[in-house]
């Protein structure tokens, strides 16, 4: 049984000189990429058995002889993004570093230029990927002071051809001029704490209702909204106040939902700004980078915890 040694070095925004002192070599890289997944000791990802044997003949190797009898072989990229990639590691590593230390994000076209890729495409899956594994790293029910709101992602209105415009605005997918045609995001963000963002298809009360339970604890002080009228099905399960923007009211005491649109706003500046336009199908992946670089804006260790999620 081999243990990984610990690496406590805290990675946030490296310049390109302390990048390639700390991976300068493949070797490196699959040394960080251990002792970050399993911090003391090596642990098989098939069958969890810590009491794995070090292949001496080949580095960052292991058998787990819990799994079959001859002995499962696999190295340190099995059960990761990285597993049977055709890239080394050490690109993985810089395209991550990318994604993290550009506040509205880099597109994959930008990727695909800096590094050399034989094609665009190549940039595409490595960055939708590391999006789907930002995605899965488990959050705690926010609590205190919690607001929640809703953006629409997609086209304006005023370039759609009028009869694809919709109608009056309303309360439905995502009625009304601003939103028809749209994607419909919803986030909850606890006041200096982490926000939650999900697609979903509905605006109306139960979906709104769903999401809440989920993303907000009942432990919860105050969820703050706007007017919506899908909103209504919060009062009487949790503690609930609104403001009502369409009439010019922002603030109203303590509810206000002044946190979550400024991480709308910055989700769309990057949406805009850097990406200039994201497709229905992979918009949630995008919802996953943004979300996890604002939970960890203030994280010392922004790209350890990316590896760990990975």
């Amino acid at each position: 049984m081999k243990k990984t040694p610990k690496n406590t070095m805290q990675i946030h925004q490296m310049t390109v000189g302390q990048f390639e002192q700390l991976f300068p070599t493949e070797e490196a890289c699959k040394s960080y990429l251990a002792a970050n997944r399993w911090q003391d000791t090596v642990t098989c990802p098939r069958c969890g058995f810590d009491k794995v044997w070090a292949l001496e003949s080949r580095p960052f190797h292991w058998v787990c002889k819990q799994c079959s009898v001859e002995g499962y072989r696999f190295s340190v990229l099995v059960g990761t993004i990285f597993e049977n990639t055709n890239k080394p590691l050490r690109q993985w590593f810089r395209v991550m570093h990318m994604m993290l230390t550009s506040k509205k994000g880099i597109s994959a076209l930008q990727v695909y230029r800096v590094m050399g890729f034989g094609s665009y495409n190549t940039a595409l899956l490595m960055c939708n990927k590391i999006r789907v594994a930002l995605g899965n790293v488990e959050f705690k029910q926010l609590v205190g002071y919690v607001e929640v709101d809703e953006t629409f992602v997609g086209g304006k209105a005023k370039n759609r051809h009028k009869n694809k415009r919709g109608g009056p605005g309303g309360t439905g997918s995502a009625g009304g001029t601003g939103g028809h045609g749209k994607q419909i995001v919803v986030g909850a963000v606890q006041r200096k704490g982490n926000v939650v963002a999900k697609v979903i298809n509905s605006l109306d009360g139960q979906t709104l209702l769903q999401f809440v339970r989920k993303a907000v604890s009942h432990k919860v002080s105050l969820v703050s909204t706007d007017e919506r009228r899908g909103y209504n099905a919060l009062d009487g399960e949790f503690p609930h106040g609104s403001v009502d923007h369409w009439h010019g009211e922002y603030v109203h005491g303590n509810v206000h939902t002044n946190t979550i649109e400024g991480f709308w706003s910055m989700v769309k500046r990057g949406i805009i700004g850097t990406f200039h336009k994201v497709s229905a199908k992979y918009l949630p992946l995008y919802v996953n980078e943004f979300q996890f670089r604002y939970n960890n804006r203030m994280n010392a260790d922004i790209f350890g915890a990316a590896i760990k999620a990975c």
